[in-house]
């Protein structure tokens, strides 16, 4: 086959799953989606997993022979390729191209996340469907981001606590010292996250359309320990603590006990100790990683996403800060119950 060239959001709306997506769904997922070429000849759905992917025919003719006997030609962009070609009632033995076709790939996982955030935001109303086409629920969000681990039963009622508010350019929103009461994630605009050291601000971080902030007071429950100040007239999603709570903190943050997180460290994941590096020293665990908990935002384009992580300091407290921050860029990080204090010493040593 051919390198694979990109669809077009009006290929995809003529799809059966797809025809109720908005406009800004299809053409995000235009941008993922996968155009593969047919050799005239060929079985192009030979050897090709049936689970994970639907595959549709957009041009040319193919011959369908089915399992229990029977065949059928079809011809793109027809009635009958509206629906996946192995997505069919009865099971394919093969296909073969009768000319060169083009052919459509989707993640099946993909189309079920999209159709599950869409379909529920439809039953709230313009503004939440429009609040779902922003870039805080973007494709690349649900796929990799806080959402994309929410448990789908939630959902709904997310939708239905966030707060949209308005942010004016030069606006504290958060202010360093002050008890935690809100998490926010940002719709539009762009915000500086700063920290007073030695009574100078040092700028931390510039944040944008999709990110968020707030999470660590809330989590480790403890003061805000950054400003985060609007750089433009912005607009922002935000979670009071209890809804924080419920829908998203416990949902994201996995606990292990010590003797289940060794078993997995042993498997292959890694200890992190998120501590200042003094405490890290003095007695961190075998092979453990130090991540001080100011410094896992700069983590991200460093850990390898592919491996397991258990967080761990002290008491939980900054570890689970620190693994929530991790869960909600989308990688697999556990959480040491009770942190080193709930630890036999002669475990640790």
């Amino acid at each position: 086959m051919a390198t694979p060239a990109r669809a077009t959001g009006d290929q995809l709306s003529r799809l059966a799953p797809l025809a109720g997506l908005s406009h800004e769904r299809l053409a995000q997922l235009a941008e993922v989606a996968l155009i593969e070429r047919a050799a005239r000849g060929s079985d192009p759905l030979a050897g090709r997993p049936h689970a994970g992917q639907s595959v549709f025919l957009l041009h040319g003719e193919m011959l369908l022979v089915f399992q229990g006997g029977g065949t059928l030609v079809v011809v793109g962009g027809s009635e009958e390729t509206r629906q996946g070609l192995n997505r069919r009632k009865e099971r394919l033995a093969r296909t073969k191209a009768i000319t060169d076709a083009d052919l459509l790939v989707v993640d099946d996982e993909l189309l079920d996340i999209l159709a599950t955030w869409d379909q529920l935001a439809a039953g709230r109303g313009r503004d939440v469907i429009d609040m779902i086409a922003s870039g805080p629920f973007s494709l690349t969000s649900l796929r990799a981001g806080v959402f994309a681990q929410m448990p789908a039963a939630r959902i709904d009622e997310l939708l239905a606590r966030f707060e949209r508010v308005t942010a004016a350019r030069g606006q504290v929103v958060v202010k360093e010292g002050d008890e935690g009461d809100y998490y926010y994630v940002i719709e539009t605009g762009r915000f500086q996250v700063g920290r007073l050291v030695g009574g100078a601000e040092v700028v931390l971080a510039e944040l944008r359309t999709g990110d968020a902030f707030g999470e660590e007071a809330l989590v480790s429950e403890a003061k805000r320990n950054a400003s985060v100040t609007a750089l433009s007239d912005g607009r922002l999603l935000r979670l009071n603590r209890a809804h924080f709570n419920e829908l998203l903190r416990e949902p994201l943050l996995r606990r292990a006990a010590f003797d289940e997180a060794a078993e997995k460290v042993r498997r292959g994941a890694l200890w992190l100790d998120v501590r200042y590096p003094s405490e890290y020293q003095y007695d961190k665990l075998p092979g453990a990683i130090n991540v001080p908990l100011a410094e896992v935002r700069n983590m991200f384009a460093v850990l390898d996403r592919t491996k397991e992580y258990v967080a761990y300091c002290q008491s939980g407290r900054r570890s689970a800060a620190a693994a929530f921050l991790f869960a909600q860029r989308g990688f697999k990080v556990w959480l040491l119950e009770g942190g080193l204090k709930a630890v036999e010493k002669p475990e640790i040593r």
